[in-house]
Parts: structure tokens; sequence; C-alpha cells
């Protein structure tokens, strides 16, 4: 008799030890537990200790910590009818650890899923100009689109990455013959520019000398100076009447015989 009552103390005691074993919970400072009394949501608890009564209660562990994931590459048509393949990253997290468990089933799942669908609409929505050179714009709009249709699952997408686009063979070469026609267009359009520029500055130099003769013989001057260092060459130089106005008003005109 006294061996079975020992007996079933024993049992007793590793029973009580397991139930309280199996009523507690360890959660770390980036966890929570959403826990339910008979089905029906209580309250989000953690972390640290918390004790959950077996049967009656049960806790879904969450994981707070912002999540990354790559969205697979997406077949796009932009809005000028070029098909270009795009993938990206997303960044999320969970901030509401009960609407995560209540209001959607699998919560990254369906992150991911919406991610690709509106990857593929807001593209869809600009042009391939747009989308090589807007990036960071493209990227706000995603994350927008995004964090509005996730606010209801509780959860918050931070950050959205586009990070390559692929573009076929026969885009590429017709791009480069784009910006090729560019550079030859801006080429002309600043050598024409120069030419004005050059015209304008030979006008008012015209009309500076027009005004001030002196100025004119000073150049005369100058021109000589230039032609005399080429020590090599036989220059007719045309020698205006004008430098020797001077000399002829001061010696006076000659007579007549």
């Amino acid at each position: 008799m006294i061996g079975f009552t020992f007996g079933f103390s024993s049992i007793l005691i590793l029973l009580v030890a397991a139930l309280i074993a199996s009523s507690v919970r360890i959660f770390r400072e980036y966890e929570r537990g959403v826990v339910f009394m008979l089905g029906r949501f209580w309250k989000v608890k953690g972390p640290g200790l918390v004790l959950i009564i077996p049967v009656v209660q049960q806790a879904v562990r969450m994981d707070l910590r912002t999540v990354v994931f790559d969205v697979p590459p997406q077949d796009v048509i932009t809005r000028d009818n070029v098909s270009v393949k795009v993938n990206a990253v997303v960044y999320f997290r969970v901030v509401d650890p009960e609407k995560a468990v209540i209001q959607v089933a699998r919560y990254f799942e369906a992150t991911s899923q919406l991610s690709q669908t509106t990857l593929r609409a807001v593209l869809g929505k600009h042009e391939l100009d747009e989308l090589l050179a807007e990036r960071e714009q493209l990227n706000a709009d995603i994350q927008k689109v995004l964090d509005a249709q996730t606010d209801a699952w509780g959860i918050k997408v931070s950050i959205v990455e586009i990070k390559h686009v692929d573009i076929n063979e026969t885009m590429i070469r017709a791009i480069a013959r784009q910006a090729e026609a560019e550079r030859e267009r801006r080429a002309k359009v600043i050598h024409a520019e120069g030419e004005l520029q050059a015209s304008q500055h030979l006008l008012e130099a015209a009309q500076t000398l027009a005004r001030q003769p002196q100025a004119m013989q000073l150049r005369y001057l100058q021109t000589l100076t230039t032609i005399a260092a080429d020590k090599n060459s036989t220059i007719v130089f045309p020698l205006p009447i004008d430098l020797l106005s001077a000399l002829l008003d001061r010696f006076g005109k000659p007579t007549a015989p």
C-alpha cells in the first residue's frame, strides 16, 4: 500500500511539473505572443516570461523584426509598350501582432504576392525612360501603395528597392542609337552657340574700330608685329593711306610745278 501511494504521488508530481512546463512561455525582446482564450482573442503578451493556461489558452508567437525578401523578376510592359523584366527587394515588419494573426492567414506569403502585383501595376504606368532615370521616385510610389494595402494586416512596408531592369538586346541598341543622336544634337547646338557668340563679338569689335580710327591703326601695327615674327615668308601687306595722313598733314601737300 505504501509503494502504491509513493508511485501515485510521483506520477502526480510529474503531471504537475509537466503542466507547469507547458504553461510557461518565454518571449524574446523582438517577439510577442498573441493569446487566445477559448478561441477568442484575449491580449498580446511579452516580452519575457508569460504563463499560459493549458487547454484554455493558446499563444501564437510573432516575430517583430524586419523581414527582407526578394521579389522574383516580373514581366512588365511599360506605358510606351516596352517589355522589361524587373525584380526588387522589400523590407517589412509586423507592427500589430493581433492583425497579423487574425486578419490574414499567412502574412509573409500574402505580402510577397501583393508585392509582385503592385510592382507590375505601378511600373506599367510609366515609360521606359522614367523607369531608368527616376528609380527613387518609383521606389517611393511602390512603397506607398504596398504600405497602404498591408496596413489592414498589421504590416509596415518600410523600404522597396528596384534591383535590376533587364532589357532585350534590340531595345539596348535602340537606346544606344538614341543616346548617340542626342549627343550629336548637343554638339551641334554648342557649336552653333559658339559661332553666334563669336559673330557677336566680331560685330562689337568692328563697331568699336569704326568709331575709333586710332584703334584701327593700332590693330594694323599689331598685325605687322605678328607677321614679322615669321622670317621665312615674304608677305605683301597693304598699308592704308590713313596711317600716312598724319605725315601728309605735317609736311603739307606738294605744290604743283
